[in-house]
């Protein structure tokens, strides 16, 4: 159940910032095997002077195209797990977009329980096999 916000440049075209959206949800549901109907993104698109960033970092060169990625998912994935999610989102983005693979940055928030979530109706939702 990740939830997804990624910010990005406005002047990016409305069909790249959606196939961004889907090349995360895609790379989700292929490494982290979430459901299909698991879509929670939220999109900000900010100003030049609203994206701060080095022009190189750890030998990786930026560019105003930056985009960032930030996903809040539940513990549980393996470094593996992760390493193929951040390739394979940055991959995806890269081959269908014109934001080169050095430039989608990416960072993972893993919280702990279902307790930390709640998908509506002011109340957390827990999966059928728990409820008593």
């Amino acid at each position: 159940m990740p939830f997804v916000r990624i910010s990005l440049p406005k002047k990016l075209s409305l069909e790249t910032k959606n196939s961004i959206s889907q090349s995360i949800h895609e790379s989700l549901i292929a490494e982290f095997h979430i459901p299909k109907d698991d879509y929670f993104h939220v999109i900000e698109e900010l100003e030049p002077h609203q994206i701060k960033y080095p022009k190189s970092y750890l030998g990786i060169s930026h560019s105003e195209d930056i985009v960032y990625i930030q996903i809040t998912a539940g513990q549980g994935r393996t470094l593996e797990q992760k390493k193929k999610l951040y390739h394979q989102i940055a991959s995806r983005i890269a081959a269908s977009t014109e934001i080169t693979i050095n430039n989608v940055i990416i960072v993972l928030l893993e919280n702990n329980g279902l307790e930390n979530w709640s998908f509506g109706n002011g109340e957390i939702q827990e999966p059928k096999h728990l409820k008593k």
